[in-house]
């Protein structure tokens, strides 16, 4: 946003009336009250928004944290300070479901995150028809999360499933129960992420690799570097920044897993996580206790504890990312 600031007040012409430099200063004042005052005008309808949707719930919630509130009785609360994270954080369904969010999330992003990056460096040479191919790995991004997660969940099935039909073909075990197992529910979760987002930050690498400056490509193949060494000593380096913000939207996006595991199996036991919790995530967990159970405060408590989880691994990024920065130097 630019603004013009004036070099000087405004000077009435000389030899003017009364009333005429009455209106010259007044005309200054608002001029350089325009001046001052108009960037907070366009700047506040951001503020007041993010005030009314986001920090507004964000301090109502950490007030029914505090408090025991049930669905039933919204307008009734009493004042139990940290019982509500004492009560979450003795809970081991709490911590696994801490422990499926992360694996699901690492297993789910980093395959994610490269295959990605090779998509996007495909895109990047000059291919035919290049804008159809990148609409085309936009398009599982453009899919709805019930509707992706009810056709995985088909091809998931135990009996007559798309996957175990080709794993028998192939004369593999064709009796796997994916939603069953605790590692092969977790893979079939992290499928659905993977297939939903890889093209979505697929382009957010393209658009960076067309910001590199086509000199340090001329320089390095003139040094003799191939195309495979080039894009380790050119491409990745350049790219540092959006890999990093890239790692920070999909962990925020871990974090608030629901939909998939919600709809892997579907009625009671999508619910709850599976049979044993083996899928359940945060957002299941807090989905427990809010929607099912109607306790608002362990809810609240649980939404509290995500926020205070993607602090520190915002933190620990941003150690990372210093510490990888000064290794380059």
């Amino acid at each position: 946003m630019a603004t013009t600031t004036p070099t000087k007040a405004y000077s009435p012409p000389p030899g003017g009336s009364g009333a005429s430099k009455e209106r010259s200063a007044w005309r200054s004042r608002l001029w350089r009250f325009d001046d001052k005052a108009s960037p907070y005008a366009y700047i506040a309808p951001f503020f007041l928004i993010f005030g009314a949707f986001g920090l507004y719930p964000l301090i109502y919630t950490g007030w029914i944290a505090l408090h025991r509130v049930e669905m039933t009785g919204l307008n009734q609360s009493e004042w139990v300070g940290f019982d509500n994270f004492t009560k979450i954080l003795q809970d081991s369904e709490f911590w696994t479901a801490v422990s499926n969010t992360f694996v699901i999330g690492v297993i789910s992003t980093v395959p994610q995150l490269l295959v990605a990056l090779g998509l996007a460096h495909l895109l990047n040479y000059k291919l035919r028809a290049s804008t159809f191919w990148r609409t085309l790995i936009l398009t599982p991004y453009a899919t709805s999360v019930a509707t992706a997660a009810l056709v995985f969940a088909l091809v998931f099935r135990a009996d007559g499933g798309m996957l175990n039909w080709v794993l028998h073909f192939f004369g593999a075990p064709s009796d796997t129960n994916w939603g069953d197992g605790h590692w092969t529910s977790k893979i079939a979760i992290s499928i659905i992420i993977i297939w939903r987002w890889t093209g979505y930050n697929a382009l957010i690498y393209l658009a960076a690799m067309q910001a590199v400056p086509t000199d340090l490509y001329e320089a390095a193949s003139i040094d003799g570097a191939s195309r495979w060494q080039q894009f380790r000593k050119v491409t990745i380096p350049s790219l540092r920044p959006t890999i990093l913000f890239t790692i920070v939207i999909s962990t925020i996006g871990s974090m608030q897993l629901f939909g998939e595991p919600l709809l892997l199996q579907g009625g009671t036991l999508g619910s709850v996580g599976g049979s044993d919790h083996q899928y359940e995530t945060l957002s299941i967990y807090l989905y427990n206790y809010g929607w099912k159970l109607g306790h608002l405060g362990p809810a609240a408590a649980v939404a509290w504890a995500m926020l205070v989880l993607l602090l520190l691994i915002a933190l620990i990024n941003w150690i990372i990312s210093r510490f990888v920065r000064k290794s380059a130097v």
